[in-house]
């Protein structure tokens, strides 16, 4: 099966990170924006520029993940010459082994990439909020004519030692890496998205896992042994909104952000949809109690409290007397009577009972996936 371009997901993180967020569920499948999950973001990216068939790598609790992307029709890639495959680490004649690092996932999974016969392979995480037009880079890319193309990021000079940096000439060609400096020389900071050549690189897998197997990760190996070998290496730049979302913190910021009026990430635009796998719910309902204001309220909630600047994901419940404030409630949460949330992540299915009161004023406050804090809900 040819393709000219193959996208690979990596999504098998466990995002020890997010805590209790993800105790059960792999990063990329935690819920965002009350309507979407995480990975919904780099999946429609890939269908908006025109990629047909996307291999998501994935490890760690993928159950979740698994059951949300399905055969991946809610993206359109479920046709005759389109599809999206779940890998898994898997046993051979040699025994099983898990992924160690994102370059390893890839060589694990030489034998799908080979079947799908690409001339490049797009790396992509599963665990960022952006959109990006991958077909752009391409050309650009090909332009270039280069071996890798990574996509880098302007960011604050102060942040710049946080991130893998690259020093560019003129020409943008790439020629140092630096991981996470101290004394950072640029504040191009590494995205994470890569464009291989995947001939060439399948070559340096191959040859370098035979000798000692010590090509693991991207960052840290493939990228600096590009450069030693004298590749052509590019950086693209990119501008717009991007969000890694892998602390509680920046979970909670891009969320807010996201019911900004003002947010530059516009989901919105007609040409370029946020595809995701939605359940079917009943309207939201809020009572003569509740109120929401300047909030997100996805279908299926029931509202008898009061909702200031927050998110109430699908069929979540807030009993009279609630007042929830800069929080996130995710999919399914129960709240009692008379709880005050400010500043809250509330998991997937969380219940909290009556009387509550949580305050993330000094630190975001998270109540987990499934977690029960007190026992009372008054059923009326």
């Amino acid at each position: 099966m040819k393709t000219e371009m193959l996208a690979m997901i990596l999504a098998g993180g466990q995002g020890t990170r997010l805590g209790k967020l993800t105790k059960n569920i792999a990063k990329p499948a935690v819920p965002f924006g009350g309507r979407y999950r995480i990975i919904d973001f780099t999946l429609s990216n890939c269908v908006n520029s025109g990629i047909k068939n996307v291999g998501v790598v994935t490890q760690y609790q993928p159950l979740a993940l698994n059951s949300h992307i399905g055969n991946g029709a809610s993206w359109g890639l479920d046709g005759i010459s389109t599809g999206v495959t779940i890998l898994q680490p898997y046993s051979n004649s040699e025994g099983g082994k898990w992924f160690e690092g994102t370059a390893h996932a890839i060589y694990q999974n030489i034998a799908y990439i080979d079947e799908m016969d690409p001339q490049y392979v797009l790396i992509l995480s599963g665990d960022h909020i952006y959109k990006m037009d991958y077909e752009d880079m391409l050309e650009q890319h090909k332009e270039n004519d280069a071996s890798l193309t990574v996509a880098v990021l302007e960011v604050p000079m102060k942040d710049a030692s946080r991130f893998g940096i690259m020093n560019t000439d003129k020409n943008d060609r790439i020629i140092e890496f630096d991981e996470k400096p101290a004394e950072p020389k640029s504040n191009l900071a590494s995205m994470g998205i890569y464009i291989f050549d995947w001939s060439r690189l399948r070559n340096m897998l191959l040859s370098n896992y035979t000798k000692d197997g010590e090509m693991v990760d991207f960052g840290k190996h493939v990228i600096p042994s590009y450069l030693e070998s004298g590749d052509n290496v590019f950086a693209y730049r990119f501008s717009g909104y991007w969000k890694d979302v892998g602390t509680i913190d920046s979970l909670w910021e891009a969320n807010m952000e996201f019911i900004d009026p003002a947010m530059e990430l516009d989901i919105r635009d007609k040409g370029w949809q946020v595809f995701s796998k939605n359940p079917i719910a009943p309207p939201h309902f809020i009572t003569e109690t509740g109120a929401a204001r300047d909030s997100l309220v996805m279908d299926g909630c029931y509202v008898a409290g009061e909702i200031d600047h927050s998110i109430l994901s699908e069929n979540v419940q807030v009993k009279e007397g609630s007042t929830i404030k800069d929080s996130v409630v995710m999919p399914g949460a129960v709240i009692g009577k008379n709880v005050k949330l400010n500043r809250v992540i509330v998991g997937e299915n969380a219940v909290i009972g009556d009387d509550a009161e949580i305050d993330g004023s000094e630190e975001i406050a998270v109540v987990g996936y499934s977690e029960v804090i007190g026992v009372t809900i008054d059923e009326n």
